[in-house]
């Protein structure tokens, strides 16, 4: 997490937003997986079962037994990778993310700015990655997911801290707020998914982004407030460009083994 300082006096307001899905289209998880197979870290066999995973993701959401399991692999994956190797695929990962933001939020996240409340993102990734997003978009900080690093720099594959999804959520988010002097039942969250729930209603005013059909339901029952901007359209576009581009990469990392480079006359015609 960012560390600002804790306010004196009486406790604000903030707004803390997730990630996957509320701040950006599909999950920058996929995303950071991509980057990950070009360093060796993620098989290919991998990457194409998380595609697959992150394309029923786009369409209806996860569950908690999906993401336990996404976790529990990701953990096996970086035992034994450095901090180092992790950290330099940052620019990489974010020049993927960014494109992704969707603009409403951002508007979202300035208003908030404006009225005087920080915001920040809260998300099961990485901390590195939720970090380095936050910085990048203007926002005060983030509280993504720790993992544990040996005295040689390396990740152990343990998790450092609580795993920032569903329960893990309001846990990260009510140490913060202890810390930084955020009053949680002035401030706001937003989110699109039914596993956000106890994030949502650890706030007081929560807000369904996009929102799946389950927590649609309950925001409407309840008076939450409600954006919705990604029509099916959209998103079943972005889906196939998403399958698409999983295929060619395969494809293409398979026809850069088996080409032979070209005669040395045609790089000194270039």
């Amino acid at each position: 997490m960012s560390e600002q300082p804790a306010s004196e006096g009486t406790p604000r307001a903030a707004a803390f937003f997730d990630l996957d899905k509320t701040l950006m289209a599909g999950s920058s998880g996929m995303q950071f997986a991509r980057i990950a197979a070009k360093q060796g870290i993620v098989g290919r066999g991998q990457l194409a079962s998380w595609g697959w995973e992150h394309f029923r993701y786009r369409l209806r959401g996860t569950t908690d037994a999906r993401t336990a399991e996404v976790l529990k692999v990701a953990r096996e994956l970086i035992a034994g990778v450095s901090e180092k190797t992790i950290d330099r695929m940052g620019p990489e990962v974010m020049a993927a993310i960014l494109p992704r933001v969707f603009p409403q939020m951002l508007e979202e996240v300035y208003a908030h700015q404006d009225a005087g409340r920080p915001t920040f993102i809260v998300s099961a990734a990485g901390n590195g990655v939720v970090e380095q997003l936050a910085h990048v978009l203007g926002m005060d900080g983030g509280i993504g997911t720790r993992y544990e690093v040996d005295g040689e720099g390396n990740f152990t594959g343990r998790l450092d801290g609580p795993f920032v999804y569903g329960e893990g959520k309001v846990t990260a988010m009510e140490e913060f707020a202890a810390r930084h002097g955020i009053a949680l039942a002035e401030s706001y969250a937003y989110s699109d998914s039914l596993s956000d729930l106890p994030m949502l209603r650890a706030v007081g005013n929560p807000v369904a982004v996009n929102p799946d059909p389950p927590l649609a339901a309950i925001a409407r029952d309840e008076g939450w407030q409600t954006l919705r901007f990604e029509r099916l359209g959209r998103r079943l576009v972005a889906l196939a460009v998403t399958l698409l581009a999983t295929i060619a990469g395969f494809g293409a990392s398979r026809v850069a083994g088996r080409r032979k480079p070209p005669p040395r006359r045609l790089y000194a015609r270039r």
